[in-house]
């Protein structure tokens, strides 16, 4: 039997039609720091992109090009509707940008920073805007009160 009438489950093929990484569909809000996250990543996505089309590596890992290909479209898109956020408001209250030290009815102190979604990190202490989190305390100043997960918590300090 001749192979073109066989049906084979090539990884590589599959690999090869990855989904694209998905969007979100609010603003796209940065910070410095995170647009330089962003450009980098993209710098990264360019290189991996002209190195998977280098020395024919689409024929022998389609894998490498597919994730290269996904990865340029994301990073592409997501610097193109990046919107530079460099300013806090002049009354001292929490938004995006800001650092955010509260204290819960436990006693504990916690610091996150409000950043983009790109930018985020919950467990390097950075929180995308949206997060409930971040919902919670936006707008609110040192000393006033916020319910974070179901707990009541006070704001101790912004930056």
């Amino acid at each position: 039997m001749s192979v073109a009438f066989t049906k084979e489950s090539d990884a590589e093929a599959v690999a090869a039609d990855l989904p694209d990484r998905p969007i979100p569909v609010h603003a796209n809000l940065v910070t410095p720091n995170g647009l330089a996250q962003i450009e980098a990543a993209l710098a990264a996505a360019r290189a991996a992109y002209a190195a998977a089309q280098a020395g024919d590596a689409i024929s022998t890992d389609r894998t490498a090009m597919a994730r290269a290909t996904r990865d340029l479209r994301y990073w592409s898109a997501r610097r193109a509707s990046a919107q530079l956020i460099d300013q806090r408001p002049a009354d001292g209250t929490v938004a995006f940008g800001s650092v955010v030290t509260f204290e819960g009815d436990d006693g504990r102190s916690r610091t996150y920073a409000i950043v983009g979604d790109d930018e985020a990190d919950p467990a390097a202490g950075s929180v995308s805007y949206v997060s409930p989190l971040a919902r919670a305390l936006i707008g609110k100043g040192i000393g006033e009160g916020a319910m974070v997960a179901g707990r009541q918590v006070e704001i101790t300090a912004i930056a």
